[in-house]
């Protein structure tokens, strides 16, 4: 058995009843940063992996005495259902190959005698696709690590998945490749990792996903390729990951009011985002537009003072959209929004793109007419029993330890409502929902 190269090396499982292909495989293998195990019978394979849960990749051949390639890849596969696994025949039998992927779960299946370049590739392949697994499980144990306390947290993301993210359900172009697991698991870490932004800084409750409304709007209304439209909006949700790493003081002021190191401090953090998620190769488009969406068409933004059209497109979108939720947010009054384009107009060719107002303009309404509704209607205070479907929210419903449940401006309907009322008798909030309704 090789020794172990590094510490995060991935586990190969070489299976063979001949002593003078596992020698071979061995030295193709030497130069690889795996850590490489034999085997020479599948009893024994087994004794193997049930020693070593984490194995990444299993190479086995099909004709061996006892257990055959087929058999031990089949029990295998209950032992270490993540492992990758790749038969290799030295026979042209096509059942065996079908057998080794139905029952065994195949990834590939290649003939002896093989070729050298050809199998290695095929084995770093598959150990890319088993890191990509072992990633995303990483990612999903550090959400649940920092989520501890919330007792009905997986309900939740279930949740918001089926209700705040539905476009990019429809979208996700880019991980139809992924067996379907993988695409939920995606799905729900963007989701964690905004939620926990919003949960940190309470004043900004839905702020990531009216960005990632109004920018996927506009990017539809440019026609954007869906691929890019579906990056944009996971820009646009995971836009402020970077502040995790800011104060909480410092998160509570504008950044006129900052001093010179605050200041650094605090234009750091688009790196900062685009950092967090680099490791995630599906998440680097989106990576690339967080860097950017403090830039200023003139040149005067942050980080890298780009300018005109050298800034990524998404982030000109989602510069406009950060800026008009921000403002609407801290005006509150009914003509939030003519205020705010107003602004967005005097800040063209400087601040922000000009070809993207009208686009802007065109949505925005739409966007906050809900958030920002009065004229004709009064709030009242309903208690959870007496929510009916077609209310309007006036405010943001938040449990008694804090966690936002649904945001200002959702129109209830019954499976919200339901989903209201078994909060309010987990983590009751001290008042009722406040709602619109008509004078």
């Amino acid at each position: 058995m090789n020794e172990l190269k590094t510490e995060t090396a991935v586990k190969i499982l070489l299976v063979d009843d001949e002593e003078n292909i596992l020698r071979a495989l061995k030295r193709l293998l030497v130069d690889e940063d795996y850590q490489v195990m034999t085997a020479g019978s599948g009893e024994k394979a087994l004794e193997i992996l049930r020693e070593n849960r984490d194995v990444g990749l299993i190479v086995s051949d099909q004709r061996m005495p006892g257990l055959s390639g087929v058999e031990f890849l089949e029990r295998a596969r209950e032992i270490a259902p993540d492992a990758m696994r790749i038969m290799l025949t030295g026979y042209a039998d096509i059942n065996a190959a079908i057998d080794a992927i139905n029952r065994g779960g195949a990834y590939r299946y290649i003939s002896k005698p093989w070729n050298d370049d050809e199998l290695l590739q095929l084995i770093r392949d598959a150990v890319q696709r088993y890191s990509l697994v072992r990633e995303n499980r990483r990612l999903s144990e550090i959400i649940k690590r920092q989520n501890e306390e919330l007792k009905n947290w997986n309900a939740q993301l279930e949740y918001f998945v089926q209700e705040q993210t539905v476009d990019i359900q429809k979208k996700n172009e880019e991980l139809k490749r992924l067996n379907r697991r993988l695409k939920e698991n995606f799905k729900n870490t963007i989701i964690a990792f905004s939620g926990l932004l919003e949960l940190r800084d309470k004043g900004n409750g839905n702020h990531a996903r009216y960005v990632a409304e109004l920018s996927s709007r506009v990017a539809r209304e440019m026609g954007l390729p869906a691929g890019e439209v579906e990056a944009i909006t996971v820009a646009s949700l995971l836009h402020d990951i970077g502040k995790i790493g800011i104060s909480d003081l410092l998160l509570l002021k504008e950044m006129d009011d900052m001093d010179p190191e605050e200041l650094k401090e605090y234009m750091t953090h688009p790196v900062r985002g685009q950092t967090a998620i680099d490791s995630i190769e599906d998440l680097r488009e989106a990576g690339i537009l967080i860097r950017h969406h403090h830039e200023s068409y003139n040149g005067t933004g942050f980080p890298d003072g780009l300018s005109g059209t050298d800034i990524p497109l998404g982030s000109r979108i989602i510069a406009v959209a950060d800026f008009v939720d921000r403002r609407i947010r801290r005006l509150k009054t009914l003509d939030a929004v003519k205020l705010t384009l107003k602004k967005v107009n005097e800040g063209l060719g400087r601040r922000f793109d000009p070809k993207l107002y009208r686009p802007f303009e065109m949505h925005v309404h739409e966007v906050y007419r809900k958030l920002l509704s009065g004229s004709d209607m009064v709030e009242v205070e309903v208690y959870p029993e007496d929510l009916r479907t077609g209310m309007v929210l006036s405010r943001d419903v938040t449990s008694g330890t804090g966690l936002l449940v649904l945001g200002k401006g959702v129109t209830l309907n019954e499976k919200n409502i339901k989903a209201l009322r078994r909060f309010y008798q987990l983590d009751p909030s001290r008042t009722g929902v406040f709602v619109w309704v008509k004078r």
